[in-house]
Order: C-alpha cells, then sequence, then structure tokens
C-alpha cells in the first residue's frame, strides 16, 4: 500500500492547484470565476474528495486527512453556497458534473442495467408466447385498459379516459415517473436490495405489457408511443437504480468509516446523479404528453427522432464532460 509520504508527494500538485483557484475566487470575486475556472474546481473538488475518502480508510496521519477535510470544505462551499455562482453553477452541473458521476459510478450503472433489462426480455418473450401470462402481472381490467390505450379508436395514445388534455398527461407522467425513480433511489437505503427489487418489478411490468401488446397486434402503436420518450424515462430510472445502489454499497461495505461516514459520502456522490435524474425525467414526461401520444406523426418519423434521442442520451452521459476531468 502505499505510504502517506508517496500519496502525498503524488497529488500535491491537484491540492496545491484547487488552493490556488479557490484563493483567486475569493481575491477577485465574481470576475474570477469564470466558467471553466469553476469546472475545474468542480473537477479537482471531486479528485480530492476521493484523496480524502482514500486517507480516512488507509488511516494517514492526522495532518494529512485535516488538510484535505479543510481544502473539500473549501471548496464544497466555493461550488454549492455562493449565491453569485448561478447559471454557471447550473452549467457545470449539466456539462460536467452529472455525466461524470455517471461514468464514476459505471459498475452500478450497468449492474442495475441488467436488474432492469434482462426480465424485460424474459417477460416479453414469455408473454408473447402465452398471452395468458399477462395476468400474473396485472388484472384483466388493467389488460383491457391497456389494449384501449394503444388501439386504434383512441385520439391520442396512451392517454388515460379521465385525461382530457395532453397538460393533463404531463402532470400525470410527471409525478408517476417520479415516483419510480424514488422507489428505485430510496430503497436502497435497505442494502441495496430494495433497488434491485423496484428495477425488476419494473423491468416485469415493462416486458409483460410490450409481449401482450405486441401478440394483440398493437405493436406498432405501442412501440412507437415508447421508443422515444425511453431514452430519458428508462434511463432516469437505471440511473436512480444505480444511485440506490451505491447508498446500499456504502452501508454493506463501509471500510475503516462508520456505516453513518459512508451514507454520508455516498449521498453527496449519489446526489448529482439525482439532479441529472430529475431533468430526465421532466424532458421524458414532456415527449411522452406532447409528441409520443401525437397520432398524425407517422411512425416511421418517431423512430427516427428516437434514435437521435438514444444516440444523444447515451454520448452524453458517455463523452460530455471529459475534458473537464
Amino acid at each position: 500500500m502505499m505510504t502517506p509520504v508517496q500519496f502525498e508527494n503524488l497529488y500535491r500538485a491537484d491540492w496545491e492547484q484547487l488552493e490556488n483557484l479557490l484563493c483567486k475566487a475569493h481575491r477577485d470575486g465574481k470576475a474570477s470565476r469564470k466558467t471553466v475556472e469553476g469546472e475545474r474546481i468542480a473537477a479537482l473538488y471531486r479528485r480530492t474528495c476521493e484523496h480524502l475518502a482514500l486517507s480516512r480508510a488507509r488511516a494517514y496521519p492526522a495532518y494529512l486527512v485535516d488538510r484535505l477535510e479543510h481544502l473539500t470544505s473549501e471548496a464544497h462551499q466555493a461550488i454549492y453556497r455562493q449565491r453569485d455562482f448561478g447559471l454557471r453553477r447550473l452549467r457545470a452541473l449539466v456539462a460536467v458534473e452529472f455525466p461524470s458521476a455517471v461514468r464514476k459510478h459505471a459498475a452500478y450503472v450497468w449492474v442495475a442495467t441488467a436488474v432492469f433489462v434482462l426480465p424485460t426480455l424474459i417477460l416479453g418473450v414469455l408473454v408473447y408466447l402465452r398471452p395468458e401470462l399477462i395476468l400474473s402481472v396485472v388484472d384483466a381490467q388493467s389488460a383491457a385498459e391497456f389494449e384501449r390505450m394503444y388501439s386504434g379508436a383512441e385520439e391520442a395514445i396512451g392517454r388515460h379516459r379521465d385525461a382530457d388534455t395532453d397538460w393533463t398527461m404531463f402532470g400525470y407522467y410527471i409525478r408517476h415517473n417520479i415516483g419510480i425513480s424514488f422507489q428505485c433511489f430510496a430503497s436502497g437505503l435497505l442494502a441495496g436490495l430494495g433497488s434491485l427489487f423496484f428495477l425488476a418489478f419494473n423491468g416485469v411490468f415493462f416486458g409483460a405489457l410490450a409481449g401482450y401488446l405486441t401478440e394483440r397486434g398493437l405493436g406498432e402503436t405501442f412501440y412507437s408511443f415508447v421508443v422515444t420518450h425511453a431514452a430519458f424515462e428508462l434511463t432516469a430510472i437505471v440511473l436512480s437504480g444505480a444511485a440506490g445502489l451505491r447508498i446500499g454499497h456504502s452501508l454493506l461495505a463501509p471500510g475503516r468509516l462508520t456505516r453513518r461516514q459512508a451514507l454520508v459520502a455516498a449521498s453527496r456522490e449519489s446526489v448529482v446523479i439525482i439532479y441529472g435524474v430529475a431533468a430526465l425525467l421532466l424532458i421524458a414526461a414532456a415527449v411522452e404528453a406532447f409528441w409520443s401520444s401525437a397520432r398524425w406523426i407517422p411512425p416511421e418519423i418517431k423512430y427516427a427522432v428516437a434514435a437521435v434521442c438514444w444516440i444523444a442520451v447515451i454520448s452524453y452521459l458517455t463523452l460530455q464532460g471529459r475534458r473537464a476531468g
């Protein structure tokens, strides 16, 4: 294992750069807080937080831990608590912090993706081959309601009987999607098992519904409806589950930290992802209410736009903000 002296020599340049940028920000005020500097401070702050966690886990000398605690505290105040950060802070969150946090937690994201996608595919195939299995997921009345919502008889695809306008559905989708994402995230406190359960449960539901409607000959209507907003909605659900798994893992394996300390550290890391999830859910609700449900748009156009959305979301999460790190 690296000695404290080796550790300090290896990362001293980063700490000194962060200290210099913070001093400049405090000295010059708004004039010094250019977007590039703000992004660099955020990147160095995240890196120094990792160094602090390592120094605590390895029981490095108190002077080293104290220095890193002071430095991360100062950086946290500069990034999060100064009123005049404003739109630049939001820009840094969107342009750097959210996609960087997703990549940093890639292991949790891949696990959450597998737990969601595998039940979706398995139940989709099973229900397509044996449509009566839909009744093991929803009751007969709900199955009939889904058939009606995606049939050719309705003015708008996917709209409930008691919803008169797209704006009503927009509000419904926001509430519904936030509820699902909150379940996937907050249930991570149950040692991560809750997040795994809700990811798999939603995968089972979506797969069963897709298989049933496909077997009923409503596949084109259903897939052209879901394919565009799914780029944002399903991504948000998976990321919520990944954040929940991060929380659960901190409780199961806190390392040399107490469980409370590990939970606090994991929560600080995960909250950036949750900010991004909220934005994705808002976009998904708007697309679902005003674009996906429209019958006047040909399915071919919806599929083309969906391809662009999926490529944009994946590219954003995998490529955006790398230079700032």
